[in-house]
């Protein structure tokens, strides 16, 4: 498997190995040509937020509907949203890759990757012969992490030139630490911050979008793919929350 699958794939819970080129003998459902039916569990509350969310219970994960109803059983040691597989899509095997869209999800079951429809039916066993190359465009980030004096504030590329100058600055040092975080809106990203042992999230205009509540939250890309945050309050177990800090 590329690198960019890995990456994609495991970045949004737990960090696991490498898949591993040995299959077992056990089989598995033939390529399922199912079309997903209508599904009442993936009824969405917030239209913006991914109808299906992982979810962990006694270290394996699953998925639950925005209503928190549980669609998919935790069975497996990783998961990754519902969203698109580009080395599937552009897999060399015509077969498969329709498995490649964002009606499937990535998964980790006995030591094996697969893709699992909304009913949480593996139909797809990843193989490195089907899996094609991602054409990615790259889209650099318009604001940086800036840091002076040992605080953290936000500069705007385009506009910066003189640190000595406090309007030259979208954000003052201020903060003990900021991270932007991958998005698809470049002029108003979501920016992990950190003040006095809490994190939040805040805008390039200094609005506060989450409180300073939690003791973590994930530098991952549940944003960009969800637009949800994971959030921890103990340092242990993480959950999600979206914009207005429903908790998923």
């Amino acid at each position: 498997m590329t690198k960019y699958v890995l990456f994609l794939f495991f970045c949004f819970s737990v960090t696991v190995s490498a898949q591993k080129s040995a299959v077992q003998n056990k089989k598995i459902s033939p390529l399922s040509t199912e079309k997903i039916s209508t599904n009442p569990d993936l009824a969405k509350i917030n239209d913006s937020v991914a109808a299906l969310i992982p979810y962990k219970k006694d270290g394996k994960f699953g998925f639950i509907s925005q209503a928190g109803k549980v669609v998919i059983k935790p069975v497996y040691s990783n998961v990754g949203f519902f969203t698109e597989d580009c080395n599937l899509l552009n897999s060399p095997n015509p077969k498969v890759k329709k498995y490649g869209s964002a009606e499937y999800a990535s998964v980790r079951y006995n030591e094996n990757n697969y893709r699992v429809n909304k009913h949480g039916k593996r139909v797809y066993l990843f193989k490195d012969a089907d899996l094609g190359k991602c054409q990615l465009e790259y889209r650099p980030q318009l604001f940086h992490a800036y840091v002076m004096n040992y605080a953290y504030g936000i500069i705007e590329d385009a506009r910066f030139s003189n640190p000595g100058n406090y309007n030259d600055f979208t954000i003052y040092p201020q903060y003990d630490y900021l991270h932007i975080l991958e998005g698809d809106d470049l002029k108003n990203p979501m920016i992990i911050a950190a003040k006095n042992n809490k994190f939040g999230i805040i805008d390039v205009h200094n609005n506060v979008i989450i409180p300073f509540f939690y003791s973590d939250i994930k530098r991952n890309f549940s944003w960009k793919l969800a637009r949800l945050f994971e959030v921890t309050t103990d340092g242990r177990n993480y959950f999600y929350i979206d914009a207005d800090q429903k908790r998923y």
